[in-house]
């Protein structure tokens, strides 16, 4: 089936409201199945030694635009429909994972750049690459990524068709070594067409009413709360919650803070990592940056005695609240109790601790909630 016929039968049983932006995306997702569907096998060795002329490779699509507007569903539309064998969907971070895999097999042998062989490789593999969520928020991924899409692209004719929460100036934005990143943007921006997917829906929105974001107390029933909300915003099975991608979050000067379950733009991490490790402004900023929705769990009753984890943890509300992050959290109390004041003549930190409270308030507000990561 094509793809915008598809997406017509979505429009036609109610499951989507009509938006002139996914419209257009679906139409140029359409053309190139049909492209891709109609033109020859890429030329192996073979052909290409006896002079066959290579076929004009087919542009790709990067979609970006802010959570919700339906950017994997049209991808997953595009996946799923095209007759094409040799195709590939992978979450952009699991792919990434495998390349250094690869990579580090490439090491072990004599040669020169690793990174040629593995690009043969998986262009060997497949015609169509379709990634969900491109983000780069490690240096190391940013290294490799201009000569490996290079190489796939200009060199292999793959085709690659990915979604993003970020136009392609803004991905790895104010990353480490930034300059060696700025070919891959220059590649996207020259060899997929950009398109814009901001329409008036937010469907990840609709999905997160009625779960809730703040879950007292910390116990079972909030932890399966938070679990719930997790695979709602993600869209991964619940039955494969083993297999849930980490990460390692480049934070900058050289340091990470793992995330243990990271995914579409989505971040759990415990409070314990985030506020009694050392931390600082400048990490909280990484993980606002990269992160539409943060999930923080067993947040402890606050006050004078974890002066540092309050102190922490007031940074951190104030970095997300800046970029406009949704949190989801349990906690052992709700925000306007979580401060113990009782008989500390604390008057310090009550002040310094009210404006934590006002904003954890207004971080659940649906107007908050409503607003697009990093809006001003």
């Amino acid at each position: 089936m094509r793809v915008s016929d598809r997406y017509a039968q979505l429009i036609a049983a109610g499951e989507l409201r009509p938006d002139p932006e996914q419209a257009a995306a679906a139409e140029r997702l359409d053309a190139l199945q049909q492209e891709l569907e109609a033109a020859p096998p890429p030329l192996g060795l073979v052909g290409r030694l006896f002079g066959r002329k290579r076929a004009a490779p087919s542009r790709g699509v990067y979609m970006w635009g802010s959570v919700g507007r339906g950017k994997s569903m049209l991808m997953d539309l595009f996946h799923d429909n095209l007759d094409v064998p040799a195709k590939r969907r992978a979450h952009f971070h699991e792919f990434m994972l495998d390349i250094h895999a690869r990579l580090r097999e490439e090491r072990k042998k004599e040669g020169g750049d690793p990174i040629l062989p593995v690009a043969a490789q998986i262009a060997a593999e497949c015609r169509v690459l379709s990634f969900d969520e491109m983000v780069v928020n490690n240096s190391a991924d940013a290294m490799i990524m201009s000569r490996l899409f290079t190489a796939l692209i200009v060199e292999h004719d793959v085709t690659i068709v990915t979604t993003s929460n970020r136009a392609p100036s803004q991905l790895y934005k104010d990353g480490l070594n930034r300059e060696h990143f700025l070919p891959f943007i220059a590649l996207v921006e020259s060899r997929l067409d950009v398109l814009t997917l901001n329409g008036p829906t937010d469907y990840r929105l609709e999905r997160m009413r009625g779960v809730g974001t703040w879950h007292v107390p910390v116990g079972p029933v909030a932890t399966e709360a938070v679990r719930e909300a997790f695979f709602r915003l993600t869209d991964y099975p619940p039955e494969d919650s083993a297999h849930v991608p980490s990460t390692d979050l480049d934070v900058g000067a050289g340091r990470t803070i793992h995330v243990p379950k990271s995914l579409k733009g989505v971040g759990v991490f415990s409070f314990k990592r985030l506020c009694m490790d050392a931390r600082g402004a400048a990490d909280y900023l990484a993980i606002a940056r990269n992160y539409h929705t943060v999930i923080v769990v067993a947040i402890p009753l606050l006050g004078p005695e974890r002066r540092n984890e309050t102190m922490r943890f007031i940074t951190l509300i104030d970095a997300l609240y800046e970029h406009k992050v949704k949190l989801i959290a349990t906690a052992d109390a709700e925000p306007q109790a979580l401060y113990d004041f009782a008989g500390k003549g604390d008057d310090e930190g009550r002040f310094m601790f009210d404006r934590t409270v006002s904003r954890l308030m207004e971080m659940q507000s649906q107007d908050y909630l409503a607003l697009g990561h990093g809006d001003d």
